[in-house]
């Protein structure tokens, strides 16, 4: 009784299978006629069983019998398009795809894992069901976004697993395997970034662009703000959304951080949120000034591809540079050489220095320390974007800007500080 039950399971779920992709298929096609249709319900629903049933008579007579009812279903699907196509102008095979896919998820439903077979049965359910916005969505991807992906591919599938995982040079600061590693993660997060400014066009608003383009590049979306603040002077809009792609790098470093050595997380979450929360606090400030002003379009950002395999090759270097510095600093010049240096890289790149001191924490750099010299690079980096963007946009004007940003971040160094004294 308990295998009928069993098999009875089993048959059901490969049946599930075929009525779930069917109904898809019959819905897309509801406004043909019904000789028109490869396959409808009803087909879909048979093919399930099909394959629910070869799957269970080939757990009595072997795998071979399965083989032989994919082939079978194959030619039979192969022979209906065929035909199809002589009839119709239509030579999509999604249909087709679909019917093959039915038959293997259907033996594997019936074959002990109906849980899995179903899930994915509803991930191929929602690619058919989402045709319309997923080629609306390919539309809004430019060349470039495209062509940075496949770059994205090849400098993690391809060059990644060649390099020797290992510690070179002086102070074995240098591991090629896990220095691209940290050009890959650093890469992937600009790109998503990037990749949102694609699809979110410049119609969803200054600041929705703006968190978008923070995290392909903070810096770039200052310099653009600043040029638009400098044609509106008055309008503290971009003030604004130029704070809140410089707040998107604390997230950033967060996830940097969490990536490299989770341990050290305790000790650089707190400071870094306060200083998120001085920012964002300027920020709603400005919020209420500009809320007088009214709305404004968007900005086009001007954002360069972030993943140009000359830039990755440049940030993989400067990283192997900046943890050369920052045993060498360590080693010479103790805790102060690595605040020092800290400050100074921070003005250049924030993601360096956290990946690098990061990894130093795994070993003899002190969690505390390297939370405070974390926070340091953040606040230098934080204030030089102020001060660019009170440079452009106009000194006499937004010099104010800067100085709200550097009380901002005080209490987050101030805090990383406390925590050093414990």
């Amino acid at each position: 009784m308990h295998y009928q039950l069993e098999l009875a399971l089993s048959l059901l779920a490969a049946l599930a299978i075929g009525l779930m992709i069917g109904i898809e298929r019959g819905w897309s096609g509801r406004d043909s006629n019904d000789g028109d249709r490869v396959a409808g319900v009803r087909t879909f629903s048979l093919i399930g069983l099909v394959g629910g049933v070869f799957a269970v008579l080939g757990q009595e007579f072997g795998n071979a019998l399965i083989i032989t009812g994919f082939v079978v279903t194959t030619l039979l699907i192969a022979a209906s398009y065929l035909g199809h196509t002589r009839m119709s102008d239509d030579s999509g095979i999604t249909t087709e795809f679909s019917m093959l896919i039915t038959f293997a998820l259907a033996v594997w439903a019936a074959s002990d894992n109906p849980l899995p077979a179903l899930s994915v049965a509803a991930v191929v359910v929602a690619l058919l069901g989402h045709k319309q916005r997923l080629h609306a969505l390919l539309r809004k991807i430019s060349p470039q976004a495209f062509y940075s992906g496949i770059t994205l591919l090849l400098i993690s599938i391809v060059i990644l697993p060649l390099l020797p995982n290992q510690g070179y040079g002086p102070w074995q600061a240098l591991n090629p395997h896990w220095t691209w590693w940290m050009v890959v993660l650093i890469s992937g997060l600009s790109f998503v970034g990037y990749l949102f400014t694609q699809l979110l066009g410049q119609n969803r608003g200054t600041l929705i662009t703006a968190i978008a383009g923070g995290l392909a590049s903070s810096t770039a979306v200052t310099v653009t703000m600043a040029r638009f603040a400098q044609k509106q002077q008055g309008n503290t809009l971009y003030a604004v959304a130029m704070l809140l792609a410089s707040a998107i790098m604390f997230p950033r470093v967060l996830i940097e951080v969490f990536v490299v050595n989770r341990a050290l997380l305790a000790s650089v979450w707190l400071p870094v949120v306060v200083m998120l929360t001085g920012l964002l606090l300027v920020l709603l400030w400005l919020k209420r000034e500009q809320q007088k002003n009214g709305h404004h379009d968007a900005p086009e950002l001007e954002l360069n591809n972030p993943l140009q395999l000359s830039t990755a090759l440049k940030f993989g270097l400067f990283l192997a540079l900046i943890l050369l510095l920052a045993e060498a600093m360590k080693d010479w010049f103790g805790d102060a050489g690595v605040y020092s240096l800290a400050l100074v890289s921070g003005l250049m790149d924030v993601d360096a220095i956290t990946l690098s001191l990061a990894k130093s924490a795994q070993t003899d750099l002190s969690h505390n320390v390297a939370a405070l010299a974390i926070v340091l690079a953040c606040a230098s980096n934080t204030v030089l974007k102020g001060v660019l963007f009170a440079s452009i946009a106009g000194f006499k004007n937004n010099a104010r800007i800067a100085v709200l940003m550097a009380l901002g971040v005080s209490p987050g160094i101030v805090t990383a500080l406390i925590q050093l004294a414990v």
